[in-house]
């Protein structure tokens, strides 16, 4: 069998997979989810069938025992499948990685340190790579962060005008995520125009549950609309994105809400949900058409938010070759597409309704075909970039 590597994207109760060969094939997939409830689940798909198990999974290392149950009964068989490396997502590297890094005892202390900057993710992420370093314990590790593709970030665009020991003492900067993402997207933006990577100027709009737009130039993000943690930026699913920072003061002296209630409501209660009650993009739409005028804010904010960007990076780069979606409702989403660019014909930028409308799961244009900005639609596989990369980390030694 070709060497394959095994992807792992632990969170606090779940553990998603993929085994993926040196081709880019997926051998396996599956998801080890509701750990340390009462009730676990695991699904499971390989060459040899498929695994729907419901049971309790208590911790990692049971959800990743049972993970290595699900190969040998479905597989493909691990030990047979030429491991090559173990690649972990991590979410965030802080600036102390710009690069994905071998794991070792050091490393796995320096994510630790970092857990301050992501108390929700780094922990989880930490407890998936321990668990595993046991387990295959004969294979390279290997971590790719979430934050490590826009350590390439000139000053001036992540440094905040706040007091430098917040930055010196606390690492109170931007650091971006879903780089992961982009990284594999503007590869193959890049490969659809037809153009080297180091000559193509991209903007990628990342938009998911959660949702980021980046200004890539030549295969470096310049860029990017989250900041020292995933809150800042674009109107999300649950997250308000960009406010007046003072909202936190002003609610403390007129409601007396602490800090900590104002930073749950912002990052778990407010973007798409507040606005239509719901945080479902599918969901908002149809709550749109059914005449709910919060629903058909919702969408407006939404996608003006997201104009603003598309304006500003192209201030940014100069130049732009192409405006890239990609995730969950980038990639499925042509209304928000659409509206989103709408009035951007002096600028190069415009979707052809057709082309948009189309049921396409493949990388494609939804621009005209002369357009002088492309406008594409590129579906993302973090999972394939970070086997891609842990390959050639684990090769390195």
């Amino acid at each position: 069998m070709a060497d394959t590597v095994l992807v792992l994207n632990c969170g606090s109760s779940s553990i998603k997979y993929q085994l993926i060969d040196d081709t880019g094939s997926v051998l396996a997939r599956g998801l080890a989810e509701r750990i340390g409830e009462a009730s676990g689940q695991l699904s499971h798909a390989g060459t040899g069938g498929e695994v729907e198990r419901s049971e309790p999974i208590p911790d990692h290392e049971s959800g990743l025992q049972a993970i290595l149950g699900a190969f040998d009964e479905a597989g493909p068989h691990l030990a047979d499948a030429g491991l090559v490396a173990v690649g972990h997502r991590v979410v965030h590297g802080g600036d102390r990685f710009a690069d994905p890094v071998l794991i070792d005892d050091e490393v796995v202390e320096t994510i630790r340190r970092l857990v301050p900057l992501a108390p929700l993710h780094n922990p989880a992420n930490l407890d998936g790579i321990e668990v595993a370093r046991r387990i295959f314990s004969a294979v390279p590790h290997v971590a790719v962060f979430d934050t490590a593709f826009h350590q390439t970030m000139p000053e001036h665009a992540y440094t905040y005008a706040v007091p430098r020991q917040w930055q010196r003492d606390y690492g109170v900067r931007r650091y971006g995520f879903h780089g992961t993402s982009v990284a594999y997207v503007a590869q193959e933006a890049a490969r659809l125009l037809g153009r080297e990577p180091t000559d193509t100027n991209l903007i990628v709009a990342h938009l998911g549950n959660g949702a980021s737009i980046t200004a890539v130039a030549a295969t470096h993000s310049v860029d990017t609309s989250m900041g020292l943690t995933p809150l800042e930026g674009l109107v999300m699913g649950t997250r308000s994105g960009d406010i007046d920072p003072a909202i936190t003061a002003h609610l403390g002296r007129l409601a007396g809400v602490s800090a900590e209630l104002v930073d749950e409501a912002l990052n778990r209660k407010s973007g798409l949900l507040a606005l239509a009650g719901a945080n479902d993009m599918r969901e908002v739409h149809r709550r749109a058409e059914s005449g709910d005028s919060g629903a058909s804010l919702a969408l407006d904010v939404y996608c003006y938010r997201l104009r603003k960007y598309v304006g500003a990076y192209y201030a940014v780069l100069g130049r732009v070759d192409a405006i890239v979606f990609t995730a969950g409702v980038g990639e499925n989403d042509a209304d928000v597409r659409a509206r989103s660019l709408d009035g951007l014909q002096r600028l190069g930028i415009e979707v052809d309704s057709a082309r948009n409308a189309a049921a396409d799961r493949e990388p494609r244009f939804i621009s005209p075909a002369d357009a002088d900005v492309a406008v594409l639609v590129i579906p993302t596989n973090e999972e394939l970039e970070i086997a891609r990369e842990a390959r050639t980390v684990a090769a390195r030694g």
